[in-house]
């Protein structure tokens, strides 16, 4: 991870001086593409852990602490402690617990559930979270955009086949995993306005550290092997590394732009699910999947498009004095 300062403005205006016309740099796409692949690698580790008989809740905490000890040297807190000051305390261990509850409940899914279809569920998050911004932020989406999601919630339901004998109790935790983490996003977009970009990143992994630890301490286990060491400690740098590439990538360019490259994850979802699990997505997860990035997509697109009539509104309306 590079020593590199990132600046003190929240995460929804990383991007506000780019213009929605501007190129898209290699780096920006190669960022979120290594994202991909390490969010692929703390799943995968994960999942290994808790098949290996390792609880979920420790497995959860050690990734936030190591994430945690990570952001403290790299960010290098004690050099400029008024960057890391928060303006809302409860606020932002309240963001870090919804981050930690994403997190358990995936792990917890992960035991029975193929990677593709965790991370199948986990993409109907950006739908969950634009239907929720209007009551939340006041950012209402039109009709177009109501269609999508309600579309994307049909690609869930393909996915997750309620009422059938594909359905499993393990999929109500990963809905809950989504769940917390689009509320994670949401509470990151009020936030952005009064707390750092260094707050809210390392607030992020340390409330969650904090907050389990009375819980995740009697857990505690040690790992059966020396790979299942390695693993454990890598899963808050897979975590951590990854959270950075996203910063990096999304000061480079819009979201607009790079809103199709995350998707990039399915792929290597079910690469690994195949090759160290012996899993392969069947047909209604591909399909389901493939509606709900779909939906998402277009999700994407429409917002870019309604931010940039926005945008030239504003530019070509004279004003009077």
């Amino acid at each position: 991870m590079q020593r590199q300062a990132i600046p003190a403005i929240g995460p929804d205006q990383l991007t506000q001086s780019i213009p929605d016309d501007a190129p898209t740099p290699l780096s920006a796409v190669v960022f979120l593409l290594l994202t991909a692949m390490l969010f692929t690698a703390l799943d995968s580790a994960a999942k290994y852990l808790v098949l290996q008989g390792m609880a979920a809740p420790f497995v959860a905490w050690v990734r936030f602490a190591v994430h945690t000890v990570l952001a403290l040297v790299f960010l290098q807190v004690w050099r400029r402690p008024a960057l890391f000051r928060p303006k809302n305390l409860p606020m932002q261990f309240l963001r870090g617990a919804c981050l930690f509850g994403s997190t358990f409940f995936n792990f917890l899914a992960l035991k029975e559930l193929q990677l593709a279809q965790t991370i199948s569920i986990f993409f109907a998050g950006p739908m969950l979270i634009t239907a929720l911004a209007g009551p939340l932020l006041g950012e209402w989406a039109g009709w177009r955009r109501w269609l999508a999601i309600i579309i994307g919630f049909i690609g869930v339901l393909v996915v997750t086949r309620p009422g059938t004998e594909s359905f499993k109790p393990e999929i109500l935790l990963m809905i809950c995993a989504m769940l917390s983490y689009s509320f994670y996003v949401l509470l990151t977009r009020k936030m952005g306005k009064t707390e750092t970009a260094e707050s809210l990143i390392f607030y992020s992994a340390l409330a969650p550290s904090l907050l389990m630890l009375p819980v995740a301490l009697p857990l505690a286990q040690m790992p059966p092997t020396a790979l299942s060491w390695v693993l454990l400690l890598s899963l808050g740098v897979f975590g951590g590394l990854g959270h950075w590439f996203v910063i990096l990538a999304y000061k480079r360019a819009t979201t607009a732009a790079l809103a199709p490259y995350p998707y990039s994850q399915m792929i290597w979802m079910v690469l690994s699910g195949w090759l160290f699990f012996g899993q392969l997505p069947d047909g209604y997860t591909v399909l389901g999947a493939a509606i709900i990035i779909g939906s998402g997509l277009y999700i994407a697109w429409r917002e870019h498009v309604l931010r940039k009539a926005v945008i030239d509104l504003v530019t070509t309306t004279p004003c009077s004095i």
